[in-house]
């Protein structure tokens, strides 16, 4: 077994990082440092004053995202700090780049105050295109979210809304696996922090506007058992679910909850799902079980117990449900299309681009390989086309 801990840290002490910053003009004459700098550049800088919508031509803003984190959730490691954030966010720029050939920066803050937070992307967004906001824990992240939205540039939450992107295009290939109808399914998820909340979110969005079956049920557990109407413990995001979730008003735990269910889908802990649990599901279900390192239930354990497609988050079983396959495909179309935000409309043509890469979907296969190059692409154009057809362009 490979030991990643250990050539993780000795590639990071030998590389001190991963990023570093590349010139694209050489400077070998005089005439080449007046042309990029001064006094060639002055003539750039009142271009920009006097029509500033020119920034995105003459400068880095129009191919360059920050990636913003207060260390709050890093990965299913925990509240490390800003510090301790680096790594993840100078990871997620070598992807940004390896995929989409987009210029991304880990900005770190040392804060995990909202207004703080708010205010410090604020400051800094004139150097930017687009925003992913990365590894900020629930409930704030929605608000941090939420409050960006006018910020002009697209903000995008890839907790939330990449990992519910890639999660969609999962579900619709493994319906048609198990012969399945989005319409006809009860869905159950267990966790109901921002990743489950987006991924429920856009299911319900993807019926609304008809580009699939409007979805038959969904639930929702977390730590205390089923959310429902009933419980007055909910947050706002998990108590505006509650009226549109759990049709029936189901009570319990997740082994109330997933009784004669269709889909399960994981986004919580290691081993919380038994083989009885998958044996009392609906015949052919699906599960995608994402918890990290360990799934909620092993693959082997829930084929074994019936299921017909297993997912998980993990590369060395099939199916890997990883946000590398929507992000920079994402902020790639956002990026082309000059878009303001990233609406609905984009993330599902995001998920469908991606399901669309399976051309004949098997237990085996429901998702691309994270490190097909070519998925990016595709997104990116499904996205910026979305972008333009919703008006949401410069």
């Amino acid at each position: 077994m490979n030991d990643y801990d250990s050539r993780s840290l000795e590639m990071h002490a030998r590389l001190h990082g991963k990023l570093a910053v590349r010139s694209k003009v050489e400077l070998k004459t005089r005439d080449d440092l007046s042309t990029a700098y001064t006094p060639g550049v002055a003539a750039v800088c009142h271009e920009i004053h006097r029509h500033p919508e020119r920034v995105f031509d003459l400068t880095i803003k129009k191919n360059t995202v920050a990636i913003v984190s207060d260390g709050s959730a890093i990965l299913g490691i925990g509240n490390l700090g800003a510090e301790a954030a680096i790594p993840v966010m100078e990871g997620k720029a070598v992807l940004f780049k390896e995929f989409a050939d987009i210029d991304a920066f880990p900005i770190c803050l040392a804060t995990q105050d909202v207004d703080e937070i708010e205010r410090t992307v604020r400051l800094i967004a004139p150097v930017f295109g687009g925003i992913n906001l990365e590894d900020i824990s629930a409930p704030r992240c929605f608000e941090v979210e939420e409050r960006l939205m006018d910020l002009g540039i697209p903000v995008f939450h890839d907790d939330q809304h990449g990992t519910a992107i890639v999660t969609h295009a999962a579900l619709l290939n493994a319906l048609k696996v198990a012969g399945k109808d989005l319409g006809d399914c009860t869905i159950v998820f267990n966790g109901s922090g921002a990743s489950a909340i987006a991924c429920a979110k856009l299911i319900l969005s993807a019926g609304e506007q008809g580009r699939t079956s409007k979805v038959g049920n969904i639930i929702l557990c977390d730590s205390k058992g089923v959310v429902h109407k009933g419980r007055t413990d909910l947050n706002p995001y998990k108590a505006q679910l509650a009226e549109v979730t759990n049709h029936d008003q189901c009570t319990g735990g997740l082994a109330e909850a997933i009784r004669g269910a269709d889909v399960f889908i994981g986004l919580s802990m290691a081993d919380l799902v038994t083989q009885d649990m998958v044996r009392s599901m609906k015949k052919h279900p699906i599960i995608l079980a994402m918890a990290n390192p360990t799934p909620e239930i092993m693959p082997d354990l829930a084929r074994d117990a019936g299921a017909a497609v297993v997912g998980t988050g993990r590369s060395d079983f099939p199916n890997q449900i990883n946000n590398v396959l929507a992000f920079p495909g994402v902020f790639r179309g956002a990026l082309d299309a000059g878009a303001r935000v990233i609406n609905d409309e984009m993330k599902l043509a995001a998920a469908e681009a991606l399901a669309a890469e399976i051309i004949e979907p098997s237990p085996e296969r429901i998702i691309p390989e994270p490190l097909d190059k070519e998925v990016a692409t595709h997104i990116g154009a499904a996205v910026a086309e979305a972008a333009r057809r919703t008006g949401v362009c410069r």
